[in-house]
């Protein structure tokens, strides 16, 4: 297989892979919505969807993960300038990192707070639910809030951003598909603003908007990177 083939593969693959995982959590676990709910519900739901629940989250991490060779292989596929490529690089492994340490909590950490507290009972059954709901709600703030949606999305629309710029500056794409990066990471940046500042609370409305529509146009902008690397 030539680079070229590998990287559109990838390019290819790897959205769609996401989404396929991404819109399985959706039917079987209510996901994203959930991540609204009281601690209680949601790890009372987690616990009720057993094994099959936790590898959903294992494979939407492994998709998450898929990024870490992508962004080094569009880099040298597609000739970027030197600054460009190396700043390319690591932003996008730094936002495959990011995101994939907020989902890693899903199938490492929450299956435990949820065994704990479903199980918890007698006369330190109430204080343990609460326990358990602080240190979940304290690390949905943490990695999923923070690092995750925060970070990640922020470090996806800068590497977006710079792959348009490299691919404008080489004309190795159509210029529409190029520059139509850069949009798709402005969305993505602001996407990453939901709970900053007086937003830190109940979230920025806008951003929440954004987000969804943001992540669809970046997976098409992907697989259409993908196919002109093959016809």
């Amino acid at each position: 297989m030539t680079l070229e083939l590998a990287t559109a593969a990838l390019l290819i693959a790897v959205p769609i892979a996401f989404n396929l995982a991404f819109l399985d959590l959706g039917r079987r676990f209510d996901y994203p919505n959930i991540l609204r709910e009281p601690a209680d519900l949601i790890l009372r739901r987690f616990h009720a969807g057993g094994t099959a629940l936790v590898v959903r989250w294992q494979i939407l991490l492994g998709c998450a993960l898929g990024m870490l060779p992508l962004v080094s292989l569009v880099a040298v596929t597609f000739e970027a300038p030197i600054p460009l490529a190396v700043l390319g690089v690591l932003t996008g492994s730094a936002a495959a990192i990011v995101q994939a340490l907020g989902l890693a909590r899903w199938p490492f950490a929450v299956p435990e707070l949820a065994r704990r507290y479903v199980e918890a009972d007698g006369p330190e059954g109430a204080s343990t639910r609460q326990t358990v709901e602080l240190v979940f709600t304290t690390l949905h703030r943490l990695l999923g809030v923070g690092i995750g949606e925060h970070l990640g999305y922020l470090l996806t629309g800068a590497w977006t951003t710079i792959v348009a710029a490299s691919l404008a500056s080489t004309a190795s794409v159509a210029p529409w598909l190029a520059w139509s990066g850069v949009p798709i990471g402005a969305a993505l940046i602001i996407g990453s603003l939901e709970f900053v500042g007086p937003n830190e609370s109940k979230g920025w409305s806008v951003a929440a908007t954004v987000v969804p529509v943001a992540y669809v146009a970046w997976s098409l902008w992907l697989i259409a990177l993908g196919i002109s690397l093959i016809i």
